[in-house]
């Protein structure tokens, strides 16, 4: 999974942080062939809002990226809205959650959980 992208390819990111987390959920589900997926849906306070699941398929339309020792899976739409985003996990005094950067959001809500364009 170590191919060469060029610097306009498509891409997503992500943190040491948020790495760290996923082996973590990955470890505790046991099965070692699942990936981080990250999505766009329709939806939420501000038009569309983030999906992210762990996941052990790949279809024909996804994007896989290796990132910090992590598998990540972008379908090709989600990809056009969140290419350049960086995902990360915080923890705080009110929790911990996957967060992401979107360089494309124009706009979020509140809760960060959903974004414009």
């Amino acid at each position: 999974m170590s191919e060469a992208v060029s610097a306009s390819a498509p891409s997503i990111g992500l943190t040491a942080s948020a790495a760290e987390r996923v082996r973590s959920l990955i470890a505790a589900e046991g099965k070692p062939d699942l990936r981080l997926r990250v999505s766009v849906s329709g939806g939420g306070c501000s038009g569309f809002q983030y999906g992210i699941t762990l996941d052990d398929a790949v279809n024909e339309d996804d994007q896989l990226f290796e990132r910090e020792g992590v598998e990540v899976v972008v379908d090709h739409t989600s990809l056009d809205l969140l290419n350049g985003a960086v995902v990360d996990f915080v923890e705080d005094l009110i929790g911990a959650s996957f967060q992401i950067k979107n360089p494309n959001a124009t706009s979020t809500c509140g809760c960060g959980n959903s974004f414009t364009v």
